[in-house]
């Protein structure tokens, strides 16, 4: 009531809801599988045998470790770092079963393969994107939508003398962190990454690069949904109105 320039949050449909849920769920597990791994490495690192970071090296190197380490540990010791072991495997397919769902409503849903269309943006990109902003036309602009995902740089000064400093995290971490991964992927593996991007990276640290592509994938987000329905185009160039 002392506020009432507030806008309200948009309201969002059960679709929308139960879209979110799934990556909530898998969210969740993935945290649960990081945590199995990470302890798995720091069991096995106090016996001398060390593991590469990531799920990969882990699965990769553990059957070794586990019988380098079996003569010499009692057997009870043995049989529950097998059963941790195991348990990482078996996290797999729930997350993959999730994913496969959104896999599934994203084919059916027509905005949500549009989005996809952005180069690192994805299934995972687009079902979050759609879930979690409800309505689109809430946000006036793209740099509107891009600074309530926490996308652009906070700023701090006075005298009339502004310094802009890290971005500001402010809302979604979970769609903000994909949308990053997303631009990362981009300027990495891409053969053709954005040529604004690239020159960036040549001038700026390589994170500066990848979170100015994330923040302009944010704008072509808001662009491709309702707001505009405009299809994902590598050549247009926005025009201020």
């Amino acid at each position: 009531m002392q506020q009432p320039g507030i806008k309200a949050v948009a309201i969002k449909s059960e679709g929308q809801q139960a879209v979110l849920a799934l990556h909530r769920m898998r969210a969740q597990l993935l945290k649960f599988r990081t945590a199995q791994v990470n302890g798995l490495r720091g069991l096995l690192a106090e016996y001398g045998e060390v593991m590469p970071q990531g799920r990969a090296g882990v699965r990769r190197d553990v059957p070794a470790a586990l019988g380098r380490v079996a003569e010499r540990l009692p057997a009870m010791v043995i049989d529950t770092l097998r059963e941790q072991y195991a348990r990482v495997g078996e996290l797999d397919e729930p997350v993959q079963q999730i994913e496969r769902r959104l896999q599934l409503w994203h084919r059916q849903d027509e905005a949500s393969r549009r989005l996809a269309e952005i180069p690192g943006v994805g299934v995972l990109g687009a079902t979050a994107a759609i879930a979690t902003i409800g309505d689109a036309k809430v946000f006036k602009s793209g740099r509107e939508f891009a600074a309530w995902l926490g996308l652009v740089p906070r700023h701090s000064g006075t005298g009339g003398r502004v310094r802009l400093l890290g971005i500001s995290k402010r809302g979604d971490p979970y769609l903000r962190t994909l949308l990053i991964h997303g631009a990362r992927a981009v300027m990495t593996h891409s053969k053709a990454p954005p040529e604004s991007a690239r020159q960036l990276a040549e001038r700026r640290p390589k994170n500066v690069a990848i979170v100015a592509l994330a923040n302009k994938m944010a704008r072509t987000i808001w662009a491709a949904l309702p707001a505009h329905q405009r299809a994902y185009a590598p050549t247009y160039v926005s025009r201020p109105a």
